[in-house]
């Protein structure tokens, strides 16, 4: 790492000397001391023999360094493990002591004491450019090394942070190239990913399709199945209605058909409205009602069933009035199920109490039996559709477990809440529903119309009715009440009909085979005497949309199949 070169100084020789200078001969140790490089003489056994004011200045040093060896006065930096200071320079006053001639070192980190007032355990980063020249006498031996340096950390550390620019610059560089190069690999992955998402969302279109089409064909189907279902059961219906009359004393097959079909009537409108209740699209018509009347009405159309087997049904109703905003025959159907709930659960000569009450903004109606319980866990699921307290037995009739389903979403659209509890399998269970109170405005609830039951009239009466054993028993049973009943079962013998006699009532049923009753209300309407008749559509078809479809083509009522007599000969009278 050194170079070399061979002294161009001659060896020492009297001869060689210039004359005298008139001036005078310099001071040699003064040009020595004053000398701008610095300088240090040392001896060939590396001893420091002088040295000059540019030298201490440069590393801080005094003259007491003379005498001194100079690796006791310059060691290496202990706190750089790489220091080879003395190694290099050793290698080289080696070199000058071992050939007589010049020695040039290579730049040469060689860092030196930080000073008097450091405690002697800090140094100072130093480069030096050094220059070794040997001082011979006249045998050619070396007498004396110059150790001659130059303090260029300047220089080094300029240059080291142009080569760190350097670096950092072209790792900027190699950093903006890869960047370059991953965005252009994101860019072709994005682009791929948007196609596939392009793809994807083609998919979800098609498949949204496909599931609306079949949720619009599943709702045709349900309402199909429960029209279909509502024509025979308003036969049998009307059929056990009309063997009631030809047996005023009754008959013990009678109570057995009226139970079983209330119970499949029951079933076709879960569901329905059970279907209604998962798609979100169970209607309300609510009004200002007590809430009372709706637990007197279900009561009644449910109370025959209890008194079946010894079975007990017990009310207890406030003497107050009971105000809620809410819907009276979705709050019958809520207490209808509840009711129809304990009477599958419960054991022949079981009790179910029913208790209504009003308190802290609240309505609290609770259905409670001694039936077969649940377990507490299956409190919250046995509102989901299709579930069930226990698998079907011997002890626990068929349904479809849909009326929990139905019941806790009416009371969800009523800003309600209802819970179900058991203290376990054989402890009976309790249902209990939160409405909220009306608000004690001063109005008191709409009164329902009250009118004197007029003396019965003989009313000319068409029946429009598809199903030949419905229409027949329908004849029958209005013949038997003094009616003069007409029968036609398709739409366009309607409304001949219609065309040709004046009737007081139409009672019209909306799936014809040929034109819907809907079509049948509009012809009529549209004569000149079309306002005269009463029109009642008589459906399976009796969801929201229907009842509006029928007010819409000029029906005055819409009643769901199967129709009770009672009902019937109540709108007659009307």
């Amino acid at each position: 790492m050194s170079t070399t070169s061979p002294s161009s100084d001659p060896p020492s020789d009297p001869s060689n000397v210039p004359p005298s200078s008139p001036y005078g001969g310099p001071d040699f140790r003064q040009l020595f001391d004053f000398a701008l490089s610095p300088l240090l003489i040392l001896a060939p056994d590396f001893v420091i023999v002088e040295v000059n004011r540019a030298y201490r200045a440069a590393t801080g040093q005094g003259r007491d360094i003379v005498g001194r060896p100079v690796f006791d006065v310059f060691p290496d930096n202990p706190a750089d493990p790489a220091a080879d200071g003395v190694a290099n320079l050793r290698h080289s006053l080696e070199t000058v002591v071992g050939t007589g001639r010049t020695d040039t070192m290579a730049l040469q980190r060689y860092d030196i004491p930080a000073g008097e007032d450091d405690d002697g355990t800090g140094f100072v980063e130093r480069w030096w450019s050094p220059v070794n020249t040997p001082v011979l006498d006249a045998e050619g031996r070396v007498t004396h090394i110059i150790h001659r340096v130059e303090d260029v950390t300047e220089f080094v550390l300029v240059r080291r942070a142009g080569h760190e620019k350097e670096k950092a610059a072209a790792e900027a560089r190699t950093r903006a190239e890869s960047m370059e190069i991953d965005l252009f690999v994101r860019a072709r992955e994005i682009r791929e990913v948007n196609e596939q998402l392009r793809r994807l969302n083609g998919d979800l279109d098609a498949a949204g399709r496909r599931l609306r089409e079949e949720q619009r064909a599943k709702d045709r189907f349900i309402a199909t199945l429960s029209h279909e279902l509502r024509n025979p059961l308003a036969a049998a219906t009307a059929a056990t209605e009309l063997l009631g009359l030809d047996m005023p004393g009754g008959h013990p097959a009678l109570s057995v058909l009226e139970r079983q079909l209330g119970i499949l009537a029951r079933m076709s409108n879960d569901l329905l409205d059970g279907t209604r209740a998962v798609t979100g699209r169970l209607e309300l018509v609510p009004e200002r009602m007590d809430l009372r009347s709706a637990v007197e009405s279900a009561c009644a159309d449910i109370r025959g069933l209890f008194g079946h087997e010894g079975r007990v049904l017990d009310v207890r109703l406030p003497d107050r009035s009971v105000l809620v905003d809410g819907d009276r025959l979705r709050l019958a159907q809520v207490l209808t199920n509840l009711l129809s709930n304990a009477l599958k659960y419960t054991l022949p000569g079981g009790r179910t109490a029913i208790e209504l009450s009003a308190g802290e903004g609240r309505a609290r109606l609770t259905v409670t039996d001694d039936g077969i319980g649940f377990d507490p866990a299956q409190a919250e699921e046995l509102f989901g559709v299709f579930m069930r307290a226990a698998p079907a037995g011997p002890q626990t009739p068929e349904g479809l477990g849909l009326g929990l389903s139905v019941v806790r979403t009416i009371i969800d659209l009523h800003g309600g809440r209802i819970s179900a509890h058991s203290a376990g399998p054989g402890t009976g269970a309790s249902f209990t529903a939160l409405l909220p109170l009306a608000p004690s405005d001063g109005i008191p609830p709409p009164a329902r119309p009250v009118t004197a039951r007029r003396g019965r009239r003989q009313l000319a009466v068409l029946i429009v009715e598809d199903n030949t054993d419905l229409a027949a028993t329908y004849r029958t049973l209005l013949d038997r009440h003094g009616h003069h009943v007409t029968v036609v079962h398709t739409g366009a013998d309607a409304v001949t009909a219609t065309g040709s006699h004046v009737f007081d009532v139409v009672v019209c049923d909306l799936g014809l085979p040929d034109m819907d009753g809907y079509e049948v209300a509009r012809t009529v309407r549209a004569r000149p005497q079309g306002a005269a008749p009463r029109l009642i559509a008589v459906s399976g078809f009796s969801r929201g949309a229907d009842r509006t479809l029928s007010r819409q083509a000029g029906f005055d009522a819409h009643l769901a199949k199967p129709l009770p007599l009672a009902d019937l000969l109540d709108l007659l009278e009307a």
